[in-house]
């Protein structure tokens, strides 16, 4: 199980609207050039996160992204989840079902069980981050994280 490159360039130009002046608008370009992207990533992950109703657009030569709602009002696993899915879904079974065309563990399944805990336990944690949480620095975030799991 991973993180995609797209859940993790998401996440960061979401932080990088979030992190821009209020008034001002962060273009396609600025956010391709902080992040070390391409015009044309950063355009598709943009766009899946304007569907997502976390960034708002403004077209014209001053336009770019805004964030849609407050920081706090944007749940990290949320966003996660819109750009990726989850690690495990309902799905996961059928669509790694080997040569055949129903899992041969479909009946009883100590795995699914084990996938099932692994996604329980990450959105228990996600479940709790908002992303104005993460708009510091990574010693705040490492202090929240602590937090969390005590």
């Amino acid at each position: 199980m991973k993180i995609t490159a797209q859940e993790e360039y998401g996440l960061r130009i979401l932080l990088r609207v979030a992190r821009s002046d209020d008034e001002k608008n962060t273009s396609i370009q600025a956010l391709s050039e902080l992040e070390g992207l391409s015009h044309a990533y950063t355009a598709k992950l943009t766009r899946i996160l304007r569907k997502g109703g976390f960034i708002n657009s403004t077209p014209g030569n001053i336009g770019g992204y805004v964030l849609a709602k407050s920081p706090s009002e944007i749940n990290v696993n949320t966003v996660l989840k819109h750009l990726g899915g989850a690690l495990f879904s309902k799905e996961f079974c059928g669509d790694y079902n080997g040569n055949v065309t129903m899992c041969t563990n479909s009946v009883d399944c100590s795995i699914r069980s084990l996938w099932k805990k692994i996604q329980y336990s990450v959105d228990q944690v996600l479940d709790q981050i908002t992303l104005a949480e993460l708009i510091g620095s990574e010693a705040s975030s490492n202090k929240l994280l602590k937090q969390l799991s005590n």
